[in-house]
């Protein structure tokens, strides 16, 4: 079981990073063959990733939907992912080639990403009674005291708490 973190909690990054969104889509069930092998394919990348923190992969999280599945991930730099989507060592590359002559344009299984490019300190995020979790869980995970007890705060500006915030546990 994950450890919680009583108290509200936020990340700390100091350096710009990538935050990258990609899925599926199941548009045809009954085309089992079409999108299961699309599904697996994501499992080996993550954890070559995992084991290779030199390629600029931070972490990532699972999301499941009824006909969607969703991958957030964190990234040291555009680079780092761009080199890895396009390596011809790693799991991606065979899986966008197998995906591109299995599935191509036939509508069975869609795929999408987005990638957001994230400036040093431009970001804020809060995690009350959590584990570890999102951009926490790829920098430092850090109190929300402080300067960073409010959204404004933590994205460099000044304000007081609209609430009084519960004290975080020692």
């Amino acid at each position: 079981m994950l450890r919680i973190f009583p108290g509200r909690h936020t990340a700390n990054i100091e350096e710009p990073f990538v935050v990258f969104l990609i899925g599926m889509r199941i548009n045809q069930l009954w085309a089992l063959h079409r999108w299961i092998p699309v599904a697996r394919s994501m499992g080996p990348m993550i954890s070559e990733l995992s084991q290779n923190p030199d390629k600029g992969f931070l972490s990532a999280h699972l999301w499941i939907g009824w006909r969607e599945v969703m991958l957030v991930q964190y990234w040291k730099s555009f680079d780092a992912l761009e080199a890895y989507a396009r390596s011809a060592s790693d799991s991606h590359l065979p899986a966008w080639k197998a995906f591109n002559k299995n599935v191509g344009a036939d509508g069975s299984v869609g795929i999408w990403h987005e990638t957001y490019l994230v400036g040093a300190k431009q970001y804020e995020c809060l995690y009350a009674n959590m584990p570890r979790f999102g951009l926490a869980n790829a920098g430092e995970h850090v109190a929300a005291v402080g300067n960073r007890e409010t959204a404004r705060l933590r994205m460099g500006g000044t304000n007081q708490p609209a609430v009084p915030s519960p004290s975080n546990p020692d």
